[in-house]
């Protein structure tokens, strides 16, 4: 199936929903799909996003200028998850707690206000990979038309590219308790810090980053082609100078550079 057929059959979806909610966290495969349903002529658009101390809060105010530049309801809700055990204690099933509040919330509202569909940003390429929160979209009933269509992540961004989204070539921005290591629990506190201390480096002109949480250590993760940008003398004393300021007692760059799920690698060993 060529590009074009994807995205017809994608947007010939979404047509025949006519009224739906979209979780939205303002990536790239969220916004792509809040794009593409304001293209097709549903009567009825709303985009819900989850805020709480896991999300950083440029996401949150990066999420309300898309919704702005695309002239679709945004409707943002607070969610609790560290306030239920079961997640921030990070079990390697951490996502599904997380999903299972945000959709039943959603939930709530598509039953409140008739909305028949739920939508989420699931793509072909996510079926096979680790996603506990598929589960809990599964339970709640939600949709994934991306996934249906076959729409790949790099199908997304070359769309996203054509239609002109700022999310084109937006790096991935999962969620900060990703930053820790399972079994390790997750505080506000933490997050905070985690958040600081890539703000911080990003400073620095790195494409793709994580700062990796073990506890005392802050364990950084870029692309080796960026390695040079941080390992200049005066740049890496201000990275120093600050993690520790934050409260890192160590600070590592991990030779094997960045990867998304790093800590999904002992769960397949």
């Amino acid at each position: 199936m060529t590009l074009e057929e994807k995205f017809n059959k994608l947007k010939n979806r979404l047509k025949e929903m006519d009224r739906v909610i979209i979780a939205f966290s303002g990536g790239v495969d969220s916004t792509f799909l809040l794009k593409a349903a304001s293209v097709s002529g549903l009567s009825k658009v709303l985009a819900v996003t989850g805020r709480s101390e896991s999300m950083p809060e440029e996401e949150f105010s990066f999420s309300g200028e898309i919704t702005s530049s695309l002239n679709l309801r945004h409707r943002i809700i607070e969610t609790n998850e560290l306030e239920n055990t079961n997640y921030s204690s990070n079990p390697p099933d951490r996502c599904y707690f997380c999903k299972k509040e945000l959709f039943g919330r959603i939930r709530e509202i598509a039953n409140k206000e008739d909305f028949p569909f739920i939508l989420d940003g699931t793509n072909a390429d996510d079926a096979w990979d680790r996603r506990p929160g598929r589960r809990a979209a599964e339970e709640e009933g939600v949709e994934s038309p991306l996934l249906d269509a076959g729409l790949s992540k790099d199908d997304i961004r070359k769309l996203s590219k054509i239609l002109d989204l700022p999310t084109w070539n937006k790096p991935a921005t999962p969620c900060l308790s990703s930053r820790f290591p399972y079994g390790q629990k997750i505080t506000a506190e933490a997050l905070e810090r985690v958040n600081k201390a890539e703000t911080f480096i990003r400073k620095f002109g790195v494409k793709e980053l994580r700062v990796r949480n073990h506890s005392d250590v802050a364990r950084i993760e870029i692309l080796p082609d960026d390695f040079p940008k941080l390992m200049d003398n005066a740049s890496r004393k201000e990275i120093v100078d600050f993690l520790k300021s934050l409260g890192f007692k160590y600070v590592a760059i991990d030779l094997q550079g960045f990867r998304s799920g790093s800590f999904n690698e002992l769960l397949l060993k």
